[in-house]
């Protein structure tokens, strides 16, 4: 099972998406148990476009008790396809649980701005939005503001006289 796992993922790497798809589809009623499997299968669904049937796979791995780094990413990919779906409290609940178990993720936080965006709470997505970019950005540009962005970034609205 572990080599037709690792091939359908190279597949899905060189690009033969559908073959992925259709591979993990079929690991995926062979091992209905296996989160890493039902994972990768959310994951095959969305690099289709395929959000909707990306779903029930991501949270399955999910529930199923994935760890670590596949986790990380079953979260941000789920929370993200919510948001894409218009789903956006599932999508806001889901990124939520990510920053608590991941606190040290950026592109989780990046998305559920985007998500708090969709909610209207435009203030808060920009401070996450600011507080990102001053806390990773590399750019000599930023980087000499740094302390003025992470400052600024929840007192957007403040007014200085």
């Amino acid at each position: 099972m572990k080599h037709e796992l690792g091939k359908a993922i190279q597949l899905r790497e060189e690009g033969h998406l559908i073959d992925s798809n259709e591979l993990l589809i079929r690991l995926a009623k062979e091992q209905a148990d296996d989160p890493i499997i039902n994972y990768q299968c959310a994951w095959s669904f969305d690099v289709l476009g395929k959000e909707r049937e990306a779903v029930p796979y991501y949270e399955k791995a999910i529930s199923l008790g994935l760890e670590g780094e596949d986790l990380e990413g079953a979260l941000l990919g789920l929370g993200s396809t919510y948001r894409t779906l218009g789903e956006y409290e599932k999508s806001k609940r889901t990124f939520l649980k990510g920053i608590e178990l991941f606190p040290n993720n950026h592109a989780i936080r990046v998305f559920y701005a985007m998500t708090l965006y969709n909610l209207k709470d435009h203030n808060q997505a920009m401070e996450i939005l600011l507080k990102s970019i001053g806390e990773t950005s590399n750019d000599p540009q930023l980087v000499t503001y740094k302390r003025a962005i992470k400052f600024y970034s929840d007192k957007l609205d403040q007014v200085w006289d």
